[in-house]
């Protein structure tokens, strides 16, 4: 916990959203369980254990320290969520959040909700994706596999993609998703379908093909994918879907799978594609074991 107490004694409160501590990375021993975010404008505390009374007391006046000294003409909203498993409690310590809480990145605008579950409608860890999308899509049709709440496409469309296909099972990610395309004054440019992507093949093969495809599925989510048997089979079908010469991101975020799980998936079930790299995440989710971390692997397809 003093690690975390230090690191904080150094945070900044930038403009953008962002992590300001990983604990989750092993890189500070005793606080493996903390993250700590910000969400402007306001400041989320994430333990992963039960904390005692005492120890959420200390953390949250580090905090609030902090704060002071870099913020003092502005309140503190200060919010702390707990979890464990599917178990989560989430409680306003310090301030409030907004009713509708607009968060930016990189200039582009985007709905959160801290205090409703575990997902808050944008995955800060892939902050280095986004940015990828952004650079890579002109001109593009480009296919977002999981939309969820469609962070990749507002990236793509900043990026002056063509085109945008979203597909998500969810349509209550898929609403925010439009809200987050109206936020950001993008009109037109962009398909929202409210289906499962291995129902839906042949909807996808007529709106395509694909310059540039992304696949962020969940690593475990019953019912709609379990990385384990479901990577297989949407590798099997996704290189028909894109262009030759097509970029396709790959991402795996499962503690328990490797990057090599994801490789030797690819090379069997698409021999096709081709690795060109892995994109980094951002520093402050350094991780001990790369392993354990956000993995987003980019291939392209063999002309």
């Amino acid at each position: 916990m003093q690690l975390f107490i230090e690191a904080v004694k150094q945070v900044e409160f930038p403009q953008d959203v962002t992590r300001l501590f990983h604990g989750r990375g092993g890189r500070f021993a005793g606080c493996e369980h903390l993250c700590l975010d910000w969400f402007a404008p306001v400041v989320l505390l994430t333990s992963f254990k039960v904390l005692e009374a005492s120890e959420l007391t200390r953390l949250c006046e580090a905090i609030e320290q902090r704060w002071l000294e870099v913020k003092a003409d502005e309140p503190l909203n200060l919010v702390f969520q707990y979890r464990r498993g599917g178990e989560t409690h989430t409680e306003i310590i310090k301030g409030e959040v907004p009713e509708k809480h607009i968060v930016t990145e990189n200039g582009a605008c985007f709905q959160v909700h801290l205090m409703r579950g575990q997902n808050h409608g944008l995955f800060l860890d892939m902050a280095n994706g986004r940015q990828w999308v952004r650079e890579h899509s002109a001109h593009k049709k480009v296919l977002n596999l999981f939309a969820y709440t469609c962070g990749f496409s507002v990236a793509a469309l900043q990026g002056k993609a063509d085109e945008v296909v979203n597909i998500d099972m969810s349509k209550g990610a898929l609403s925010i998703g439009k809200q987050n395309h109206i936020l950001n004054d993008f009109k037109v440019g962009a398909r929202f379908l409210g289906h499962d992507i291995f129902k839906s093949w042949g909807k996808l093969t007529k709106l395509g093909p694909y310059e540039v495809i992304i696949a962020d599925p969940p690593s475990n989510q019953k019912g709609s994918f379990v990385a384990t048997k479901d990577y297989a089979r949407l590798l099997k079908r996704l290189p028909e879907l894109l262009t030759d010469d097509g970029d396709m991101l790959l991402c795996l975020n499962a503690p328990e799978l490797s990057i090599d799980f994801l490789m030797q998936q690819v090379a069997e079930f698409s021999p096709s594609l081709v690795f060109c790299e892995q994109l980094a995440n951002p520093a402050v989710f350094d991780d001990i074991d790369a392993n354990k971390a956000l993995k987003v692997l980019r291939y392209r397809k063999r002309s």
